[in-house]
């Protein structure tokens, strides 16, 4: 894996979650925000943390802005620092800026201002926790873009049998990728491949298709 460059504007509970467990990952990570003890929390904890005024495009460019390959801007609960930052990251040269809203309204208005991804964690976390529980077979899903995405599901007698005698190509728009039996990983099974109880398959496919195959795991 090659290691990535990443600013964090924000050392709250997200940005601090989302930094730590980047540098963990081997990026190089680093965190600026205006609160003193925040950046004492973390400073050990990421490759760089300083205290720095996100809103002050200035001082991001002097920083190097543009050198990252992510900016995040982690406010979230400040509305106007979240714009003056996602602006500001924008104007010293930032390749991508990704921001955080705490609700619809603010998506939009950060999307307008020019961020290039808004994410919500509470309301995407919701809906993520939604769909498992209404499907309990499906242990994880994630969504690659708007059209596409992967999920995993752990096999029972809905999903007994070959993948061939399956269909799930035709009758979801879902491809096999890997099979997880007993934790030993099958890449790309063959056709016969007989699919069991316990095994843990990863699909990927269209959102609807795997829409689909969530309300027929619900049924």
């Amino acid at each position: 894996m090659k290691a990535k460059q990443f600013l964090v504007i924000g050392a709250g509970r997200f940005g601090t979650a989302l930094a730590t467990t980047l540098y963990q990952i081997g990026h190089e990570v680093v965190v600026v925000d205006e609160d003193e003890r925040a950046i004492e929390d973390i400073m050990h904890q990421v490759t760089h943390a300083m205290i720095v005024d996100a809103a002050d495009e200035t001082a991001l460019y002097k920083m190097g802005c543009s050198n990252f390959d992510t900016v995040i801007v982690a406010i979230g609960d400040n509305l106007e620092a979240n714009i003056l930052a996602t602006v500001a990251a924008k104007s010293a040269g930032a390749k991508q800026v990704i921001s955080k809203a705490k609700n619809d309204i603010a998506a939009r208005i950060l999307a307008r201002v020019g961020a290039d991804r808004v994410i919500r964690p509470e309301h995407d976390m919701g809906v993520r926790l939604a769909k498992q529980i209404s499907a309990p077979d499906i242990l994880d899903a994630l969504q690659l873009g708007e059209k596409h995405g992967v999920v995993e599901i752990e096999v029972h007698e809905n999903l007994y049998g070959t993948l061939q005698e399956l269909r799930l190509p035709s009758r979801f728009g879902v491809q096999v990728i890997t099979v997880n039996r007993n934790n030993d990983i099958i890449v790309g099974p063959p056709a016969d491949f007989r699919l069991q109880a316990g095994d843990k398959v990863l699909l990927i496919g269209e959102n609807n298709g795997i829409e689909k195959l969530r309300s027929y795991l619900s049924d």
